[in-house]
């Protein structure tokens, strides 16, 4: 056993101070910066639209696209992209979005976010962290910004329609404003007779996982202070606004063996006094779940977990006001000698609390021998804990489980096991992390692959999709999303930046949005063999890259309207 005082134990559990403060936004310089011929050809700043699938280069000159056809639900949110290209230094720019007016009908400007795309170092599929280049995926809210002589700037829109908005065609314009006059370029949306619900009323399983002690390290807060959720409340709503339903909490210290720059820390601080009775502090635990549950997501509690990757556990030894850490593995005395009363104590809580059938005690790819010694316990103490994780397909283990999320490339679950889970009330899913290559979401990936993952979970009938990292950020996230704890490829270990969104985050949102489409459709009793050959090409667990997943969703995008 490993013994530390008992006040790093609770600098580390429950009162951290990060370790410092990442304050600068500024690009850093294009390690291959490309062919800058083009730029003789530009004799003053030019304004176009561009395509939501393109990531443009901030050094090269881009090819101008059609206007967008932009196509919304009542309650959708949609996007579209414009580039800025300047052949001499710009000081202070800026833009806006004009109201967009059909007759007397209006949706209000205050309806459109409005971002600078903004430039990360990243790497590529088997690339080594030094062979790197810049990629744009930051989508930060407008402010004024200097843009350098030869380079091009992204702009990018979210417009999210008000449900109680009047279908039609909608008008308006987008203004770029700099070096003393303004660009224009027109816009149009066309807002269908059908109606989006809200986020929390979707039934797609979004499962991203939250890091909170990243925040406070990012921002050099003290975490659980009042500071600490006033900076998360925004990061929290936003994934609120994705449709997310799960709230991750951590119930040991570093459940996943610290594999994140900021190391998950328990929620539970567990005291064993003299006389070998234990107590908890369930404070830090509570206080984040209700914190969550006011951002709006309060459907599940993942508890993380009582099959840590590296078998260790933590509580604090009152005789000696000590920390102690131990190893134990599922079936051994020392195991149960601590989870018992933990567990036992755990459900007693979140009964307390009212949130007891929200929760989940949740595992993440254990080999099965692990899983059904600790899951036996688990029982044993309370049969009707739930249970969630990611596993490889086991019929014996998935029985058991209520929540279950399998890999994206996973081709052997049988027939019929969906659709039985579905009429239990249980949960399917399926996720992806390092891999597979494609579809995914990397800062480098096609931006598509975001939108297209929302599309297989609807051919395939998952309930929704799991990521392990939602905002487990790197040590300086706004400039270098490569990851150098582990050769994992950039942007595997969150999907938005501190105070910002990002190009994949949007188009997630956008293939969720399809699903739900897809599955009200089906609900309206749109025919079942219509909505099979939509989906077709979104069906195979092997994509390779070979599939043009703009392309492909584009054409589905037209054969869906042609459905409603």
């Amino acid at each position: 056993m490993k013994k530390i005082s008992i006040l790093v134990c609770l600098m580390a559990s429950v009162l951290a101070t990060p370790l410092c403060a990442q304050p600068n936004t500024d690009e850093l310089p294009d390690p291959k910066p490309g062919p800058q011929e083009a730029w003789q050809t530009l004799k003053a700043p030019s304004l176009a639209w561009g395509t939501i699938d393109e990531r443009y280069s901030r050094s090269q000159l881009p090819k101008a696209e059609k206007a967008p056809l932009l196509y919304a639900w009542r309650g959708e949110r949609v996007s579209a992209q414009a580039v800025l290209s300047t052949p001499k230094d710009l000081k202070g720019v800026t833009f806006d979005v004009s109201d967009l007016r059909n007759g007397r009908h209006v949706i209000s400007a205050d309806n459109i976010r409005k971002y600078f795309v903004r430039y990360v170092l990243t790497d590529s599929y088997g690339a080594v962290q030094k062979d790197s280049f810049l990629m744009a995926d930051r989508l930060a809210p407008v402010a004024p910004l200097d843009i350098a002589a030869n380079t091009t700037r992204p702009l990018w829109l979210d417009i999210h329609v008000p449900q109680e908005a009047a279908a039609g065609k909608y008008t308006g314009k987008l203004t770029v404003h700099c070096d003393g006059s303004d660009l224009v370029l027109p816009l149009t949306l066309t807002v269908g007779k059908r109606v989006l619900p809200a986020p929390k009323d979707w039934a797609f399983h979004l499962d991203l996982w939250q890091n909170p002690f990243s925040v406070a390290r990012y921002y050099n807060v003290p975490l659980w202070s009042q500071q600490h959720f006033d900076l998360m409340r925004p990061i929290m709503t936003q994934l609120a606004e994705a449709g997310q339903k799960v709230i991750t909490t951590s119930i040991i210290r570093h459940p996943w063996n610290s594999q994140t720059e900021d190391p998950f820390e328990s929620m539970i601080v567990k005291m064993k006094h003299i006389d070998g009775s234990w107590s908890y502090d369930y404070t830090a635990f509570d206080k984040w779940v209700e914190f969550m549950m006011s951002c709006g997501i309060t459907e599940q509690i993942d508890c993380y977990t009582i099959v840590p990757w590296g078998f260790s556990f933590e509580y604090i030894d009152m005789a000696s006001s000590q920390l102690v850490e131990f190893k134990a593995e599922p079936g051994e005395k020392a195991y149960e000698d601590y989870l018992r009363p933990f567990l036992a104590d755990f459900a007693k809580h979140l009964k307390a609390k009212g949130w007891f059938n929200k929760t989940c005690i949740a595992m993440d790819e254990r080999p099965m021998e692990q899983l059904r010694k600790a899951w036996e316990l688990l029982r044993s103490v309370d049969p009707d804990f739930r249970i969630e994780g990611a596993i490889n397909y086991s019929p014996e283990l998935v029985s058991m489980m209520y929540d279950v999320c399998l890999f994206y490339q996973y081709t052997d679950l049988p027939d019929g096991v969906l659709q039985e889970r579905q009429k239990a009330g249980e949960r399917t899913t399926f996720y992806t992390c390092c891999g597979p290559d494609h579809p995914n979401t990397f800062t480098f990936s096609p931006p598509a692959e975001s939108a297209f993952l929302g599309w297989h979970a609807a051919n395939l009938g998952y309930d929704g999709y799991l990521r392990w990292a939602y905002n487990s950020w790197t040590i300086t996230p706004l400039q270098d999303s490569r990851y150098f704890k582990r050769q994992w490829y950039s942007g595997d270990c969150y999907l938005v930046y501190p105070g910002e969104s990002s190009i994949r985050m949007e188009r997630l949102v956008e293939g969720i949005q399809a699903y739900e489409k897809i599955r009200i459709l089906r609900a309206d009793g749109v025919s079942e063999a219509k909505l099979k050959a939509l989906l077709a090409p979104f069906g195979g667990t092997e994509y390779a890259g070979e599939t043009d997943a703009p392309a492909t969703i584009r054409q589905a995008n037209a054969a869906l309207r042609k459905l409603e």
